[in-house]
């Protein structure tokens, strides 16, 4: 089936890391769209809350098809959303939509996403902060809203991006998409796989499509932004400027 079909196969893509009390919430938001052929994939991290055995009653009590990919090794959330992704892509689906297990990116978005991926020739869409009509929670520490305003602004200098939110980690790609930038050989961790991802679609010549969303602040659980994280994320625009991706 392709993913300009009527009813193609979607797969929600949700690593998890100790998110044991979102992850069902979560299921039952996406299973409240009633969106034909919309399933779930959860990549756990060996959760030491028990989200892995959560992710496994779900598989048979969702009211929507919910499987789950264990990974015994926390590497970062590149490489969970790499495992993911490929795994889905194997499974045949036709879409791949990214999004945080902590309930920050909102379900009702994904009908608009996977609606003007169909409807347009975007290669990737992006759920946007900071395209007119997207906003953040009020209740979002300053010094995020700060950092996330500098990264943006960062990376764009940077790499030339020309997308509002080249950080956003809520994405509906096509699997089409997802091979022709080889997914499998995407190399950054944390939040820079995010802009990885989005170089390789500019440098093969594909267009990125924003729509708006409002981002809310998560509710359990803790965030998983590190110094490490926010390092790698730093270096990785100039990295990706020397790797010849495109050429």
């Amino acid at each position: 089936m392709s993913e300009a079909s009527a009813d193609p196969r979607i797969t929600v893509v949700v690593p998890t890391y100790n998110e044991r009390e979102n992850l069902p919430k979560l299921v039952g938001m996406l299973t409240d769209l009633q969106m034909k052929n919309l399933g779930v994939l959860v990549v756990d991290d060996g959760s030491p809350d028990g989200t892995g055995d959560v992710a496994d009653g779900l598989t048979t009590s969702a009211a929507i098809p919910v499987s789950v990919l264990h990974r015994t090794t926390k590497d970062g959330l590149g490489r969970a959303y790499v495992a993911g992704i490929l795994r889905a892509l194997e499974e045949g689906a036709d879409i791949v939509v990214q999004m945080d297990a902590d309930l920050s990116h909102p379900c009702e978005a994904i009908p608009r996403m996977v609606q003007r991926l169909q409807e347009s020739d975007a290669a990737v869409v992006l759920g946007s902060r900071y395209v007119p009509g997207g906003a953040v929670a009020e209740d979002w520490p300053w010094h995020r809203k700060a950092l996330s305003k500098w990264a943006n602004l960062y990376v764009n200098g940077i790499l030339r991006l020309k997308v509002k939110d080249a950080t956003a980690g809520f994405k509906a790609w096509r699997a089409s998409t997802l091979r022709t930038i080889d997914i499998a050989s995407v190399g950054s961790n944390g939040y820079a796989f995010q802009v990885e991802m989005n170089y390789r679609v500019i440098k093969h010549g594909l267009r990125i499509a924003e729509v708006p969303i409002r981002f809310e602040e998560r509710v359990d659980g803790t965030s998983k932004m590190s110094l490490a994280v926010q390092l790698e994320s730093a270096a990785v625009p100039w990295k990706l400027l020397r790797s010849g991706i495109g050429k």
